[in-house]
C-alpha cells in the first residue's frame, strides 16, 4: 500500500514514521517502541516519505517527542492521577511511554482521524479516544478529570494550522473551563511559517496552509488574564549533536535554534 502525502493518512503516519525510524538509531534521543511496531505490522511503502522528509525531519519528530515526553513525566510526578488531553491526536504513541498506571488520557481528533486511528492503535480504559474537532467545545464535556489531580493539554504539531483569531477564542475558552490546567504545545516563527508554507505549495499541496506563528511567547498573555506563561524554550535545546549524522542535519539543527525557527512554549491557566 502506498500513501498519498496529501491524505489525512498521511499527515498521521509521518511522524510515526519519523519517531519509529529516526528512534532506532537515536534511542538516547527517544526509543518508541510501539511506533516501531505499528511501522513493521502495516503494508504501507514509506519509500516517498523517507525521501521527502529524510534524516533531518526524522529527528525533528523525535525530539518533539522527547520534549512532550519530559513534560507529561514532570506533570504527572507531581499530579499522578492527573489528565492528559493530546490535542489533534493523531498516531501518537506518549501514552505508552509515559504511563504510570494512574493517569487518565484523551485523544482528540477528527472523526476520519479517530476512526484511521484505531485501525492500528486499540483503546483502552485510560487511553480513550474522542472523535471531535478542536473547535467543538462540546469535547469540554467529553473529559473527565478532578481539579485537585490537575489537567494537562498537549498539542503537537497541530496549532501551525489554524488561525490566530480561532485559536485565541478555544484558548480563553479552554482557560475559563479549565482552571488550574497546564497546555504545551510547539510553534515555529513567521518566518519558518513563511518558508513551511513555500516548502509544501512546492510538493503540490494546496490543502495544508499554515497561518499561526509565536515570535514573542508573552503576547499569548495578552489573549485572556487567565493565560499565563510558564517558560519558552528552543526546539533542540538540550539535546545533544550527534556526530553520527548528516551535516546538513547537523547544521539544520544549529540553524534552527540560533534563529529562533522553532519552539516550545508552555501556557497555565489560571485560577
Amino acid at each position: 500500500m502506498t500513501i498519498n502525502l496529501q491524505s489525512v493518512q498521511a499527515t498521521m503516519l509521518i511522524p510515526l514514521w519519523g519517531r519509529a525510524t529516526a528512534s532506532e538509531k537515536n534511542p538516547d534521543i527517544l526509543y518508541d517502541k510501539e511506533a516501531i511496531e505499528i511501522i513493521a505490522s502495516c503494508e504501507v511503502d514509506f519509500t516517498e516519505i523517507a525521501k521527502t522528509f529524510g534524516e533531518y525531519g526524522g529527528i525533528s519528530y523525535i525530539v518533539r517527542a522527547r520534549k512532550i515526553d519530559d513534560t507529561v513525566r514532570a506533570f504527572i510526578q507531581k499530579h499522578p492521577r492527573a489528565t492528559i488531553v493530546n490535542i489533534g491526536a493523531g498516531l501518537d504513541t506518549t501514552f505508552s511511554r509515559v504511563d504510570n498506571g494512574t493517569i487518565n488520557w484523551y485523544n482528540l481528533d477528527l472523526p476520519d482521524a479517530i476512526a484511521f486511528r484505531q485501525t492500528l492503535i486499540t483503546d483502552t480504559p485510560r487511553n480513550n479516544c474522542i472523535a471531535k474537532s478542536f473547535f467543538d467545545v462540546s469535547w469540554f464535556d467529553d473529559v473527565i478529570f478532578n481539579k485537585e489531580d490537575g489537567i494537562l493539554f498537549i498539542s503537537a504539531g497541530v496549532f501551525y494550522y489554524f488561525q490566530e483569531s480561532q485559536l485565541k477564542e478555544m484558548l480563553r475558552a479552554m482557560a475559563t473551563c479549565f482552571p488550574g490546567g497546564e497546555l504545551f504545545f510547539d510553534a515555529e516563527s513567521k518566518f519558518a511559517v513563511n518558508i513551511s508554507n513555500r516548502t509544501v505549495e512546492k510538493t503540490g499541496n494546496k490543502g495544508a496552509k499554515m497561518y499561526f506563528y509565536v515570535n514573542n511567547p508573552k503576547v499569548l498573555q495578552s489573549w485572556s488574564p487567565n493565560i499565563k506563561v510558564v517558560s519558552s524554550e528552543s526546539y533542540f535545546k538540550g539535546i545533544p549533536v550527534s556526530k553520527q549524522w548528516e551535516s546538513g542535519t547537523r547544521l539544520m539543527v544549529r540553524l534552527v535554534d540560533l534563529i529562533k525557527m522553532l519552539k516550545f512554549v508552555h501556557l497555565r491557566f489560571l485560577q
